[in-house]
């Protein structure tokens, strides 16, 4: 199984973290009559808030099996109640997968393309910017290996 647990723990952590010590800023410069400031801290959190929307952060399961492909991923920052999200499908399905790159490689999705009795068939992307490198490789040779390639 490929997974990037420890780095999804990591990164939300760190989102609220910094959240909580920008937020305990703002209310301080407030307090202490510094409007200005605050307001400055506050379009701080927006745009800290804003990276990791982009950026799609997400906690992902991988693991490949003679009877099923199985990925399973949720977003690592999020509010409210969280969203898991699967894919499984058998080996033999699978048609290709994408691995696309931005951002020289810090951003990254997955989609994965099966071929069904009506035709070709994609599944939504899935975030792999929160996935190691070393991660990254390990799922792309298992798919290819699975795709005989």
């Amino acid at each position: 199984m490929i997974n990037n647990k420890e780095k999804s723990i990591f990164l939300r952590r760190l989102f609220y973290l910094v959240s909580i010590a920008i937020a305990l800023g703002a209310l301080a410069l407030f307090l202490l009559d510094y409007t200005l400031y605050g307001i400055l801290m506050v379009a701080v959190f927006a745009f800290w808030f804003l990276f990791f929307q982009i950026a799609d952060y997400q906690s992902v399961e991988f693991k490949v099996s003679d009877k099923k492909i199985f990925l399973r991923y949720y977003k690592i920052v999020h509010f409210g109640k969280r969203s898991f999200n699967s894919i499984e499908f058998p080996p033999q399905m699978l048609y290709n997968a994408h691995f696309e790159n931005s951002i020289f490689g810090k951003l990254s999705d997955l989609t994965l393309v099966v071929k069904t009795r009506r035709g070709i068939a994609e599944y939504p992307s899935v975030s792999l910017s929160a996935m190691p490198l070393e991660g990254r490789r390990k799922m792309q040779e298992e798919l290819l290996r699975v795709m005989g390639i």
